[in-house]
């Protein structure tokens, strides 16, 4: 039997990049990793037909390689390609990742590989379960390479055009480490959250960085801007350094809200165990108030209260008073939005379900790699509008008016 001439993968990763700058489309039996997915279907195959051979052999009957049947077969998404099947000269094979008579690939089919990927399972453990299931060889460094074709996808995707307006923007951090020159590094990747005019979340920008502040901030709201965002109503934010100075520059009209969860959390810090439950039933009448003025008020009787003995503790709050306070001047259904930054906080603790067995990722690439993939599972599930977004975004519009570029009938 001739053997199967090895894929060239960078020659693949080379005609995938050029493929997506010249505005070719990704999936697809037609898009840049069609070559790709014939050749992990027909090495599945090949696979399959000698593992069939093997139980054969195994069991007394007598059954061999007979030639390659071809056939068209075309994606759900479009597209068609020819694709090789081996034949045995009993008859008895019966491909089950291509069957006989499918000739649709079908999305899930497509993403086989880059699912078990984006599901947490490492290069290793997918070796490990094709060796099992399809009984061929893909080694763990081929795996990290098939992955590494979704890159230029990656830089599309973090590329791509916004909409002009949203309402509302989340912005929260995770951390992980990282090989750089031959030691571990922190690496802070900055998650946006956008919420549309249509009420539906959006990942608008996914950013690393070493360390944040004015300058880093800056330099993503401007990246924001370039891609065709022209307002944000309100920014929701857990206290990050240099955000409010950045998004002042960038975009003067958006409203601030520092996330009150952190805020409590942040200024329980300096108070001890046993009189945290009291410390924190008198700070509910900040936070709960009818308006920013009631407000205010029991923020100072809690500073009169506490202030003397934990300063830190009604300091941090009487000089964030201006960025906490945001969510007062608005009812019920928009505060509810905007008091916490639970929203993305929801979407990193799924993204830290799959990331939490990694250790250090051998590069900054790596780590990209996998968050994109993660991301892009989550949000499949991202079809519908936030609770009550017909009473909000009516609130939003007696506030802001036509700042949200809405229809007579959109309201």
């Amino acid at each position: 039997m001739k053997e199967k001439e090895p894929f060239d993968f960078e020659r693949f990763k080379q005609e995938a990049m050029e493929g997506l700058y010249a505005g070719k489309k990704a999936g697809g039996t037609d898009g840049v990793f069609a070559p790709l997915m014939k050749h992990l279907l027909e090495s599945m195959l090949d696979g399959e037909l000698d593992h069939h051979l093997e139980e054969q052999k195994a069991s007394g009957a007598s059954n061999r390689r007979n030639g390659k049947s071809t056939k068209t077969v075309r994606s759900m998404s479009g597209g068609s390609f020819e694709l090789e099947t081996g034949r045995d000269r009993g008859g008895s094979f019966e491909p089950k990742i291509v069957p006989k008579r499918q000739l649709i690939i079908t999305e899930e089919l497509e993403g086989n590989v880059l699912s078990m990927y984006a599901r947490g399972m490492g290069t290793r453990a997918i070796s490990d379960y094709i060796r099992e299931m399809y009984a061929m060889e893909i080694s763990a460094t081929e795996i990290s390479r098939i992955t590494d074709a979704v890159l230029p996808q990656v830089t599309e995707w973090r590329n791509r055009p916004l909409d002009a307006v949203y309402p509302f923007v989340f912005l929260d951090c995770m951390h992980y480490k990282i090989r750089h020159n031959g030691s571990v590094e922190t690496r802070a990747v900055y998650n946006i959250l956008g919420i549309d005019i249509d009420g539906r979340k959006d990942l608008i920008g996914l950013y690393l960085s070493e360390t944040e502040g004015a300058k880093f901030w800056l330099s993503v709201l401007t990246d924001l801007k370039q891609r065709g965002v022209e307002d944000i109503l309100i920014a929701c934010i857990d206290g990050l350094k240099g955000f409010p100075e950045a998004i002042a520059s960038v975009f003067p009209n958006t409203r601030v809200q520092l996330c009150i969860v952190h805020q409590i959390r942040s200024s329980m810090k300096y108070v001890p165990d046993k009189e945290k439950k009291a410390v924190m039933e008198d700070l509910k009448p900040v936070y709960k108030a009818v308006n920013t003025e009631q407000g205010y008020e029991r923020l100072l009787e809690f500073e009169e209260k506490w202030g003397g003995k934990y300063p830190l503790t009604a300091k941090s709050w009487l000089q964030n008073w201006d960025n906490l306070s945001t969510f007062f001047e608005y009812g019920g259904d928009v505060r509810k939005v905007i008091y916490t930054t639970n929203p993305i906080e929801g979407m990193h603790r799924q993204v830290r379900k799959i990331t939490k067995t990694k250790g250090a990722f051998t590069s900054e690439q790596a780590l990209l790699k996998l968050m994109y993939l993660v991301i892009r599972e989550i949000t499949k599930k991202w079809t519908m509008p936030i609770h009550n977004w017909g009473l909000t975004i009516s609130q939003l519009y007696i506030k802001f008016g036509d700042r949200l570029r809405l229809g007579h009938d959109s309201v």
